[in-house]
């Protein structure tokens, strides 16, 4: 299934690409490697999912805020690349959970980013990975997530 269609089958669209909130560029390209900035779960215009896990924000929609920030972050690099059938495949993500004071389950939020990337493209979104609990984050979003891709 191309990516299109199987981010159609899960009832999701690429939003229009987010703009930088700071002096970075929300991507660069090496080669064929697209770096994206860490992109926040922002819902048209707004921070969807703010505060700690699990405190504020339980583990279930945090994994949802990382499924949307992964969304945002896609959105860059098929922009950057001319669209989601011009990504090769998904290889490093890292993402960053706003944590309470002893949560160690970064992993099962990751994986509503990880979930994703490999629903929208199969085994070629399937990817190294790194969840890290950190103890803010801009704006106090409730994650962070940062994307490689390799472009065609």
């Amino acid at each position: 299934m191309k990516p299109e269609d199987a981010l159609r089958t899960l009832g999701l669209a690429l939003p229009d690409p987010p703009k930088p909130v700071g002096a970075y560029l929300p991507c660069v390209r090496a080669g064929n490697l697209v770096f994206v900035s860490g992109q926040l779960p922002f819902r048209d215009g707004r921070l969807a999912f703010a505060g700690k896990i699990p405190a504020d924000v339980s583990v279930a929609d945090g994994a949802t805020a990382a499924r949307q920030a992964a969304l945002n972050a896609l959105a860059i690099a098929a922009h950057a690349v001319g669209g989601m059938a011009n990504i090769a495949r998904v290889v490093r993500l890292g993402v960053f959970v706003n944590s309470s004071a002893g949560f160690v389950e970064q992993p099962k939020v990751a994986n509503g980013a990880s979930d994703f990337l490999a629903a929208v493209f199969g085994e070629a979104g399937k990817h190294a990975r790194v969840a890290v609990g950190v103890s803010e984050l801009p704006l106090n979003a409730a994650v962070e997530v940062e994307l490689l891709v390799e472009a065609l």
